[in-house]
């Protein structure tokens, strides 16, 4: 399906009463690009300031489009929003005004990033999309199949691939080195279980860490996001790989504050502990995480960009665990941690 877009070039001044005036046509659903830095207390899920991206200084411009169906007859419409941009003038100010039109694909929309998610290695662990064939001689590698649909997780991004390469180091027979060259190696313990851990995701986005912690050897994850569609995700991704939806349960909340929540995921339960999420949210959360893991577990956090490596540290400290190593990827960081 073909949709025209159309973009109404306005300022940011103006940019509100615009969207208004288009819903009292019946147009709610509008994208609005601008230069606007977000202030803190405006952003969704708190305080991400590594997040924010680089932009050119605000110019006070802002650009207001929406989206109908190719075929339907916009004439009419248009005019009538001309006529009440210019009618605007009068107590604000609209800038241009002017309204830009073009044509978008649905299929663009849906498919067009899958141009840049390709397969990829990290250590004896290959990683592709469901969309691509595999290779014929995989050799020992572990192939993991993923469709991130609209949840975070190709396993491209720095930080989760940092944490992959935690997990190779910590689960299973089939470690990189050596338990004795390992400075953080399990030690002898019988609440301990590294050769097939149980598994605690927290973000677990497309589900991409549960089931490289499962085909490691894990013997069964827990997870919890924020939002149904990454739990919907997440079980999409243990359907294309074939394991068993018996194999983990997933939670929506946010394990900071849900009791409930607390509750569902349970005490001194965890091997290891997965948190690639982001240093804002791992610190307030770091109690409740230290409160999941058994004693000699360990947490892999992640998503962590580097001049917030320190406050995370100190936040794990104080959650009562021992920073035993910290690896990085670009100015991305992640923390291991042990109780």
């Amino acid at each position: 399906m073909k949709w025209n877009k159309y973009t109404i070039n306005t300022t940011t001044e103006a940019q509100e009463i615009v969207t208004a005036m288009l819903a009292d046509y019946e147009i709610y659903s509008v994208e609005i690009d601008n230069n606007v830095f977000i202030p803190d207390g405006d952003r969704q899920g708190g305080v991400f300031e590594e997040l924010q991206p680089d932009m050119e200084a605000d110019d006070g411009t802002s650009h207001v489009s929406f989206y109908l169906e190719e075929g339907t007859d916009a004439s009419e419409l248009l005019e009538n929003i001309a006529a009440e941009l210019e009618a605007m003038r009068a107590y604000t100010n609209v800038g241009a005004g002017t309204i830009d039109s073009d044509v978008s694909d649905e299929v663009d929309w849906r498919d067009k990033w899958k141009d840049f998610f390709s397969s990829f290695e990290i250590g004896n662990i290959f990683i592709k999309p469901t969309w691509e064939e595999a290779p014929e001689d995989l050799g020992d590698k572990t192939m993991i199949e993923i469709d991130p649909g609209i949840s975070f997780g190709t396993g491209k991004h720095e930080s989760t691939q940092l944490v992959i390469k935690q997990l190779q180091q910590i689960i299973g027979s089939d470690r990189y080195i050596t338990v004795g060259d390992f400075p953080y190696a399990p030690k002898v313990d019988s609440t301990l279980n590294m050769d097939t851990p149980e598994v605690l995701d927290v973000g677990c986005g497309s589900g991409i860490l549960s089931v490289v912690a499962l085909k490691l050897g894990a013997s069964h994850v827990t997870g919890t996001d924020i939002e149904q569609d990454c739990i919907d995700s997440t079980y999409s991704n243990f359907d294309v790989n074939h394991l068993s939806h018996d194999l983990g349960d997933f939670y929506v909340g946010n394990l900071i504050d849900d009791v409930d929540l607390q509750k569902q995921v349970g005490e001194a339960r965890y091997d290891i502990v997965v948190a690639n999420i982001l240093a804002d949210i791992i610190i307030p959360m770091a109690p409740a995480l230290a409160a999941t893991m058994k004693e000699g577990a360990y947490i892999i956090t992640s998503g962590i960009i580097d001049f917030k490596e320190e406050e995370v540290k100190k936040a794990l400290m104080n959650a009562g665990l021992t920073i035993v190593s910290t690896t990085a990827q670009g100015e991305w960081r992640s923390v291991t941690a042990r109780k």
